[in-house]
């Protein structure tokens, strides 16, 4: 835990210059004003504002598994299409319409393509080094490269060409930054490359986290029946959910993050180091161990999510660890043990380069499990594609490609009677 808390929650770490994070910027004070700037469009009060857009892509996403007529539907492909579109319009108020149109689909697998191609120079920094992948993305990637910038270009430039006070969006929040003079104003590149940035986080790890959230809950019949209480007595209709009573379920918000816990939708290794070239001070010294300067060093993600110390039994999906009420033991020993646990979470990072759109994240797949379980009943497909997904010792597999690549889990939805008029209104 210490390790944790040094390189990624204090300021005397920086990520290192050859990582290929976009949105990453080295200098300290640069960092401080642009996660100032972007994170202006996804705070809590900005979530709130934004929520009816959100309701209105999660109907359609409702609307599509109702059209499924109890097929089975691959969750990697809808939740992506849906927080592809999701992301679309929050950053430029863009209608990518994947959920219901073909054309921009190939966004879900080609990013994730870039994902892992980025993977490869952050695991072999001698590519980066020696700028080999100046070469390896022209000879390999450059159609993939071309078409996802081409879609960029068009949503950046069709914004543009709108008043900034048109759409609650991304760029409404910076666009002034980009005809700011000092040393806080954006240039046009710069913006290309924070949206660019923020559509892959919002759209893919969102998708990640939800596909999860929806395989374990359809493997553990308990938590599933506690999680359709909670909702179906909650709210008195489908149109209900949202505001203040959604962010009130406390076992929805459980089961979100023991998903996030268990299958972490950047689960590997964020690398660190303190730069050589910086003056003064000594080397980083974690639990006695001195570390060089200019030594990369960095916790796993995924490893300390499973590490036993701070999560018991820690490859069984149980949201009741998040709930203080249900835990049985009480003082100072129990109270020490549930802040470990909660300080040891990191699904988000944390410190100053922690994720900031944690606001968005939940506020989405809140409203997608909720109605979700107001409208279905869902179980895992028969036969061979309700194996899909599945990994070792009940867990959601996972690809580690920088962010996650996965397949699944395939769902059959069966609309509750009850509510079938009213999911046909809708």
């Amino acid at each position: 835990m210490a390790s944790l808390v040094l390189l990624y929650g204090a300021i005397a770490t920086q990520s290192r210059p050859n990582v290929h994070n976009i949105w990453n910027a080295l200098d300290r004070d640069l960092h401080r004003q642009r996660r100032k700037l972007v994170g202006r469009a996804i705070t809590d009060a900005s979530m709130r504002a934004f929520e009816p857009t959100i309701v209105d892509q999660v109907d359609i996403f409702i609307k599509q598994l109702a059209g499924a007529k109890q097929r089975p539907v691959n969750l990697k492909y809808r939740c992506g299409y849906l927080s592809f579109d999701i992301i679309g319009r929050l950053s430029f108020g863009y209608a990518l319409n994947l959920q219901t149109d073909e054309q921009n689909r190939f966004l879900v697998d080609q990013l994730a393509r870039g994902n892992h191609r980025m993977n490869v120079y952050m695991q072999i920094p001698v590519i980066p080094h020696y700028r080999l992948q100046t070469y390896i993305n022209k000879l390999l990637f450059q159609a993939d490269r071309e078409k996802t910038a081409r879609l960029m270009e068009m949503m950046i430039r069709s914004r543009m060409a709108e008043d900034k006070d048109a759409k609650r969006d991304l760029y409404s929040f910076v666009a002034d930054a980009l005809d700011a003079k000092d040393d806080e104003g954006l240039r046009l590149n710069d913006l290309w490359y924070e949206a660019f940035f923020f559509i892959i986080a919002g759209g893919d790890t969102i998708a990640t986290a939800l596909s999860a959230t929806f395989f374990y809950l359809s493997r553990n019949p308990e938590c599933y029946r506690t999680l359709a209480e909670e909702i179906r007595t909650t709210f008195g209709s489908g149109n209900e959910i949202r505001g203040a009573k959604l962010a009130g379920c406390q076992y929805l918000r459980a089961c979100i993050d023991e998903a996030l816990r268990m299958s972490p939708p950047v689960p590997g290794t964020l690398w660190r180091h303190l730069a050589p070239e910086e003056e003064g001070g000594g080397p980083l010294i974690v639990d006695g161990h001195v570390i060089p300067r200019g030594t990369q060093v960095g916790v796993n993600i995924y490893s300390l999510h499973h590490n036993e110390e701070y999560f018991p039994d820690p490859f069984a999906y149980n949201p009741a660890r998040w709930l203080a009420s249900a835990d049985s033991k009480s003082g100072a020993a129990a109270a020490a043990a549930r802040k470990a646990m909660h300080d040891a979470f990191s699904a988000f990072s944390v410190g100053a380069r922690g994720c900031a759109g944690k606001p968005m994240a939940y506020l989405e797949a809140s409203l997608v499990l909720a109605k979700t379980f107001w409208y279905f009943d869902f179980e895992a497909a028969p036969g061979k594609l309700g194996y899909v997904g599945a990994g070792q010792r009940g867990e959601f597999h996972l690809y580690d490609i920088f962010t996650s690549t996965h397949d699944g889990p395939y769902l059959v939805f069966n609309a509750r009677a009850s509510f079938a008029e009213e999911l046909s209104d809708n």
